[in-house]
């Protein structure tokens, strides 16, 4: 008697996770690439001087964690964005390639971070984005910004926004424009 086995994606990364455990990939960045290009432009020097008067008034630089949840292991442009900030003078934290949004938000409240950006290639935002949301207030920090980045479809903009989003930046975003909107966020507050 032969029978059909009918399985979920879920249900089998669920059973080799069991088995092998968790995949754990290296996330690595290398630091002074972004700045060093950027050294005469005017927007990326004022946000530096910004940074650092945040700095002097919050006693600790801003603090970004930027995650890869779910079955995206799409990273290039999450790394580019981390040494970015790294080298305008935010601190840092990349999560490992796919976490869960509880994994993200326990890692965000951990790290004390002002911001979370979820980065997305997979079209997961509209679920994930929201779960980790929730997932951030059940841990009682609905106080840290959730921003959006990666390909995401304009007409999803406002479905994240009444989701709790921030802000969503997508292709092309510069990186001194983005931290500046990211402060002015902190600066609201």
């Amino acid at each position: 008697m032969k029978r059909k086995l009918r399985a979920t994606v879920g249900e089998i990364s669920s059973a080799l996770e069991k088995h092998w455990g968790r995949y754990v990939a290296q996330s690595m960045t290398v630091s002074g690439v972004y700045g060093q290009s950027y050294q005469q432009d005017e927007k990326w020097k004022n946000m530096k001087e910004r940074i650092e008067n945040f700095i002097k008034v919050h006693g600790r630089r801003p603090r970004i964690l930027i995650a890869k949840m779910g079955q995206d292991g799409h990273d290039r442009g999450a790394k580019v964005v981390a040494t970015g900030l790294a080298d305008l003078g935010f601190d840092v934290d990349l999560s490992p390639l796919f976490s869960t949004p509880k994994e993200v938000a326990k890692q965000a409240v951990e790290n004390d971070v002002h911001f979370v950006a979820a980065s997305s290639l997979a079209a997961g935002h509209k679920t994930l984005v929201p779960e980790l949301i929730n997932e951030l207030k059940a841990l009682g920090a609905d106080d840290i910004h959730v921003i959006v980045g990666g390909v995401v479809p304009k007409q999803d903009y406002d479905f994240l926004f009444a989701q709790g989003v921030a802000k969503v930046f997508g292709p092309g975003s510069s990186i001194p424009e983005t931290a500046d909107e990211m402060l002015k966020l902190i600066e609201k507050n």
